[in-house]
């Protein structure tokens, strides 16, 4: 594992729930060597009149209320935390320089920064050029710039963005951050892929039927109204995470584990994605009021801060096609939305079915429990959320025989957890921050990639489609069985609309 060097960790928007619920969580996590925390410094950077004792009081209650024991977080957090106000404008970035050059000299460090941007994108670029104005985008050591997504709102905002960020920092100080990246589960699609002959043998569309990508949210769009709604589920989940763990599935092997080789083959899948019809491969929808856990849930449009006529979608899916050598043919689903049943980030790769069946009800020798006359074919899960894991389904005969003589088959898995195997796993967020303190960008989207989704999904979302009601609790709209009527997600494969009514 690489060496931690001595820094200075600088959050923009400190005062804000990203920062209190992941960041300070990981950054704790992170220095609780002592050799580590005694070299690093985290500084918080807003516009709230906050002193440091006020942003480490925020710290403690945060860490308190995640069960941290309160002598070890007090000790950290008046040892490591400070704050600066960058005035009510967020503009004061010469008094910013003089306050991060003042603790590195207080605390003999060596001018390695990171530059951390928990901020609305509205003002990604207020904050890159004030680091270029004041020349904290250079040092004596490393700098670092992270940037959320979402970067860019389309092609030609990701492009000027992009184009200033690069005035001021090279593509390898920018580590553009997606937090789905940073589960085990999706850095294990390379080994799993690439460390097993068995499974990347068949990765390929000889032997596969179809690939689909879920992420369900239970949740509303809670207080985030007046960004989503401008926003959207396409641009807010689809152009992201989604797609980032297309690429991963879809990629073919890098020349080496270099994040550039890596990144390489990304790229290469994006490119080959086919623009998707807007009016025959997407179905958008949005939540209405319905009943979750037994409680009634508000409508979108009903919740606060959102115009009553708003057509903001909620929900959306699509299918893709990747027009390579490895995947021409093999339909890619994406389905994602709010209000769902239940939370779960799952991939299902759908293996084909036997060539030739001997499970026919019309003279086979023997028949599937549960009809179209042939077994199930074998499946693939990859779940990322809620219980990081892999399931692998195949067919098995029942004990016994029927009572017309014909064998009984019944669908049976290997399941290999996480939990299970390696006790708790890290959080997303400090594996995330590990690798930009020690410089590893292979889990961070580069410039040519966020530029290459956008142009996939800009046309789609130039395009006036409808956007179809679906009740909350249920897991989307009537629309989403054109393109396929059977999903994988629940622990069985069974029909859209049926697998919705059940799992509210």
């Amino acid at each position: 594992m690489s060496q931690i060097d001595p820094h200075l960790f600088v959050i923009f928007g400190a005062t804000g729930d990203l920062t209190k619920r992941k960041l300070i969580p990981a950054l704790y996590h992170l220095m609780q060597d002592e050799d580590v925390a005694r070299r690093c410094v985290v500084l918080g950077a807003a516009r709230s009149d906050w002193t440091d004792e006020r942003f480490r009081e925020a710290a403690r209650t945060a860490l308190r209320e995640q069960g941290y024991a309160e002598e070890t977080v007090d000790a950290w957090c008046t040892r490591n935390l400070h704050y600066q106000c960058l005035g009510p404008e967020g503009n004061d970035y010469e008094g910013l320089r003089e306050r991060v050059e003042q603790l590195e000299r207080h605390r003999n460090l060596t001018g390695n920064r990171v530059f951390y941007f928990s901020l609305p994108p509205s003002i990604y670029t207020q904050a890159i050029e004030g680091l270029g104005a004041v020349g904290l985008n250079t040092s004596s050591g490393w700098s670092r710039v992270v940037v959320e997504k979402p970067f860019g709102h389309d092609l030609d905002s990701a492009q000027r963005l992009n184009e200033r960020v690069h005035q001021h920092f090279d593509e390898d100080q920018v580590y553009r951050i997606d937090h789905y990246l940073g589960k085990e589960t999706v850095q294990n699609l390379m080994a799993f892929r690439f460390g097993n002959a068995l499974f990347e043998s068949m990765w390929n569309r000889e032997h596969i039927d179809r690939v689909e990508i879920t992420v369900a949210e239970p949740l509303g769009v809670g207080g985030r109204a007046g960004y989503y709604d401008q926003s959207g589920h396409v641009r807010d989940m689809v152009q992201n995470h989604l797609t980032q763990l297309l690429s991963l599935v879809a990629m073919e092997p890098p020349a080496s584990m270099d994040a550039d080789a890596i990144r390489d083959e990304k790229v290469k899948v994006l490119n080959a994605v086919q623009q998707p019809d807007p009016r025959a491969d997407v179905a958008l929808g949005q939540y209405r009021a319905g009943t979750m856990g037994g409680e009634p849930v508000p409508g979108y449009r009903d919740e606060p801060d959102v115009p009553a006529d708003s057509d903001t979608e909620t929900f959306a899916a699509m299918r893709l096609n990747v027009a390579n050598w490895r995947w021409q043919g093999v339909p890619f689903f994406l389905r994602t939305g709010k209000r769902l049943p239940r939370k779960l980030t799952q991939i299902a790769v759908r293996f084909q079915s036997a060539p030739v069946s001997l499970f026919q009800a019309d003279g086979g020798p023997c028949v599937p429990r549960d009809a179209d006359c042939e077994a199930a074919p074998n499946e693939l899960l990859i779940t990322l959320q809620p219980d990081e894991g892999f399931d692998l389904r195949f067919e098995v005969k029942a004990p016994g025989n029927s009572d017309d003589g014909s064998m009984p088959l019944e669908t049976q898995q290997l399941s290999f957890s996480y939990q299970d195997a390696f006790g708790p796993v890290p959080d997303a967020y400090e594996t995330l921050l590990r690798d930009i303190i020690v410089g590893d960008p292979t889990l961070f989207v580069r410039a040519d990639e966020v530029e290459a989704s956008w142009q996939l999904y800009t046309p789609l979302l130039e395009t006036d489609l409808p956007v179809h009601s679906y009740e909350a609790g249920t897991w989307g709209p009537d629309a989403v069985d054109r393109l396929l009527p059977t999903w994988t997600s629940t622990g069985r494969t069974r029909s859209h609309r049926a697998e919705a009514t059940s799992s509210s």
